[in-house]
């Protein structure tokens, strides 16, 4: 059964009558099937789907980025690549289910995917926890990136995360310190790691596998420092309010794009990922083939001060713009206080005189 989003209720009510007349056996019996109908009225869904998801707000790509039926990263892993050989345990707590990490074949090269794995039903959620990572995934995913360093093999990883798990189990084992390593282990490889977010890309349960050479986003995922939710619950206390935040926080691929948090974007099918998921294999696998290309070329030390390079220019062009033009306001205030300066100089004299001379003739007048 198909899963449909508050805005799509037009869309859900044309495609349930799409069904009907595409099933031959109604209630009537057998009926001749309405071809016609069957394509004005499948172009009628096309157009709702294109106007209406050009037109997403913020808080309409968040739950598409959400929605149960998109691809899940067990799905990019399956469709991409080949010979998967998944690897559990971190050699220290456990496994952790909300991970899948191995190494596999892609276009004939050995790569080690990391992917955050949602689950696609309650039982698999409930297995997978909600994609919401565990101190122990963390470090089995820092045990296996030195192994593809140690062995010149690329990194790739699928982010799709609300965030890394609060519980206090995993507070105990070192959540914080856990994601600060992973983060650490990504800045220090000598191997190319691209990252896409397909979902969900949530605080530093997303960027501990984010700290990549590239960075790219499906079109309608979402990636930021807190849920709307949370943001919207701090800010005004009032999670009702998460339209107002998702807008303020800039999460969206198009304005992390803009301000070059992320280097790319991965176009959707028309009506989001879940409705045509060929179409968004191949677009990753033609972005995955070309980011990979492009690093064949680099050595390790030069990989890794391209990484370095991406994360201290973020924000740094803007911050320098702005001092440059308020320095500039500065100096032409500077200007104009030193101008006048001179000129009052210049006349200081003459201003003396000519006031002495109003003064002494206002005094001899009331004599």
């Amino acid at each position: 059964m198909k899963t449909y989003l508050e805005f799509e209720k037009e869309v859900k009510s044309l495609e349930e009558e799409l069904e009907k007349l595409k099933d031959p056996y109604n209630k009537e019996g057998i009926s001749e099937v309405e071809m016609e109908k069957i394509s004005r009225i499948q172009a009628e869904i096309d157009e709702k789907l294109k106007i209406s998801y050009s037109n997403l707000n913020e808080w309409q790509k968040t739950q598409v980025a959400r929605h149960e039926e998109r691809p899940k990263a067990k799905f990019f892993i399956e469709n991409l690549f080949t010979n998967f050989i998944n690897l559990s345990g971190d050699r220290r707590f456990g496994e952790d289910e909300a991970v899948l990490s191995g190494f596999a074949l892609f276009e004939g090269r050995s790569i080690l995917v990391i992917g955050q794995e949602k689950g696609d039903d309650l039982d698999t959620r409930l297995k997978r926890n909600f994609g919401m990572m565990r101190p122990e995934g963390y470090r089995k995913c820092i045990r296996l990136m030195k192994l593809a360093n140690k062995f010149n093999i690329p990194v790739i990883s699928f982010v799709d995360t609300p965030g890394a798990y609060p519980g206090i189990g995993a507070e105990q084992r070192g959540q914080a310190e856990a994601i600060a390593s992973s983060i650490e282990c990504c800045m220090s490889l000598k191997v190319p790691i691209i990252s896409i977010i397909i979902g969900e890309g949530g605080s530093g349960g997303a960027i501990a596998l984010a700290s990549a050479n590239k960075v790219f986003m499906l079109e309608n995922a979402i990636y930021s420092v807190i849920s709307p939710e949370g943001c919207a619950s701090i800010l005004w206390r009032d999670p009702s309010k998460s339209l107002e935040a998702a807008k303020a926080m800039k999460l969206t691929a198009n304005e992390l794009l803009k301000i070059k948090i992320i280097d790319g974007i991965v176009r959707e099918a028309n009506g989001g990922a879940h409705r045509n998921k060929d179409e968004i294999i191949f677009s990753v696998n033609k972005i995955l083939v070309h980011s990979l290309d492009e690093f064949e070329k680099y050595t390790g030390e030069e990989i890794i001060e391209q990484r370095k390079k991406k994360f201290l220019n973020i924000g740094k062009q803007r911050s320098f713009a702005t001092f440059l033009n308020i320095n500039n306001e500065i100096s032409k205030g500077f200007n104009f206080f030193n101008s006048f300066k001179e000129k009052y100089l210049k006349h200081k004299i003459k201003i003396i005189i000519v006031f002495l001379f109003l003064l002494s003739f206002f005094v001899i007048f009331n004599l």
